[in-house]
């Protein structure tokens, strides 16, 4: 074989994984994901901001995220219960099709609300559109997991979250571009089409196959297991409290930061247009570099060292915004900010996220992945929602995404000690492995 032949060979070895039916419904998957989440985020807060609700009023909005939170105590629902007629369709397809039309009804429901007028309202509004994007989120992942076979969970939690990218970065940019245009109910209302994609996904694939059942259900008893068993599962493992102190612990600094980016920008005195260029425009092709990036570590340092190097640079990227804000508005300064977190955030999507989706069994995918999820970033949240605004009033920006920065620094010290004592390895469940549960 020629050198030509060879690296043609090689290229196509490398891209294949990516085009395989399963990592591309990843991707489909993570554009519906994606987007509710902008509608209550970023895209809400610049909608309060602009509508001169005070900074301590706009962070208790992120306290909407909660309901993500708290999805692990609704999840088995979506593992166990059987809907009825559309349930032909198969245990995960169906609620595919039902969660995403809570979505886009909720999203509309946000977008008929006005903040200046009725503040209870959007929150009650926004809380609805977490409770529908929380749920939606439960079965795409449980989705995602169970479709991908072991050797795909790099991969496939690459592709997930280039879509969960797409999917938030086009529904935030096309809101802001058309409230400027029609006003933010009609931007509101053309976003809810962003639920079709992983609609349309479970109806193409169909059910995945390596789908199990944990029991058959006919009393209270079994529905008692269905609520308990994927704890119970959990926490016989060596070292499972570790591993859920790491969960809740290693995203805090970030997650407190990337909730309040867009005050920083609002009061720095950036437009909407420049917003949508440098922050979602820069953010999102930093993200996707940094996507490819942590796929390549994955493959070459293997999932424990690839995912420290993660955590080291999302720690990091926390004290780019002090430097932005020390620098002053610049526009060079927003994007090189900017650009290193969603860079640093890409590598850790695909790590991170593989790793979680690793430690999952398949018996109880929905209901264990969201209890990981959902403790991945509920103190950061609080935190947030609580005292963020606060604190940003009292110590400034710049002593803000410094505290942000040392907060990050537990979870690092925690996940080099567990690779230490070999808790990494045993923490995994059977969705890193072909074989059954016992």
């Amino acid at each position: 074989m020629t050198d030509i032949a060879k690296g043609s060979a090689g290229w196509l070895d490398a891209v294949k994984p990516y085009v395989q039916k399963a990592p591309l419904g990843a991707f489909f998957l993570g554009i519906s994901s994606g987007f509710p989440y902008a509608m209550i985020g970023a895209t809400l807060t610049t909608r309060l901001a602009q509508d001169g609700i005070d900074k301590k009023a706009v962070t208790a909005f992120t306290l909407a995220f909660l309901v993500y939170n708290l999805k692990f105590l609704w999840a088995w629902v979506v593992d166990g219960v059987r809907l009825p007629v559309i349930g032909r369709l198969g245990q995960r397809v169906s609620w595919l099709i039902v969660a995403g039309l809570l979505v886009m009804a909720a999203v509309a429901n946000l977008a008929l609300v006005d903040p200046a007028t009725g503040l209870l309202q959007t929150a009650y509004a926004a809380i609805l559109v977490g409770a529908a994007g929380a749920t939606f989120d439960i079965v795409i992942d449980a989705y995602r997991i169970e479709t991908l076979k072991p050797e795909q969970l790099g991969v496939g939690s690459g592709m997930s979250q280039y879509g969960w990218r797409i999917g938030s970065v086009a529904a935030g940019a096309l809101a802001l571009v058309l409230a400027a245009r029609i006003g933010w109910h009609g931007a509101y209302l053309a976003c809810a089409v962003f639920a079709l994609p992983a609609m349309l996904t479970g109806l193409v694939l169909g059910e995945p196959e390596r789908h199990r059942e944990p029991t058959a259900r006919r009393g209270m008893g079994e529905v008692w297991q269905s609520i308990a068993g994927p704890l119970v599962e959990f926490f016989r493992r060596r070292g499972a409290w570790l591993v859920l102190l790491f969960i809740l612990l290693h995203k805090i600094g970030d997650t407190l930061a990337n909730l309040t980016f867009r005050l920083l920008f609002d009061d720095m005195g950036y437009s909407n247009d420049e917003i949508a260029v440098y922050d979602v425009g820069i953010g999102f092709w930093a993200y996707l570099i940094g996507i490819f990036v942590g796929g390549v570590l994955y493959a070459r340092m293997g999932m424990k060292r690839s995912v420290l190097v993660s955590l080291l640079l999302m720690g990091v990227s926390n004290f780019s915004f002090a430097l932005l804000a020390a620098l002053g508005k610049s526009n060079w300064g927003m994007a090189g900010a900017i650009g290193f977190e969603n860079f640093a955030s890409g590598i850790g999507g695909v790590t991170v996220v593989a790793y979680f989706s690793a430690l999952c069994d398949l018996r109880f995918t929905a209901a264990q992945y969201a209890l990981i999820s959902a403790a991945a970033s509920i103190v950061g949240r609080f935190l947030t929602g609580t005292t963020a605004g606060a604190m940003i009033e009292r110590f400034g920006y710049v002593d803000f995404y410094l505290l942000t920065t040392a907060l990050a620094m537990p979870g690092i010290v925690l996940f080099w000690l567990m690779m230490r004592a070999g808790l990494i390895d045993a923490s995994v469940g059977t969705a890193a492995s072909d074989q059954p549960a016992a």
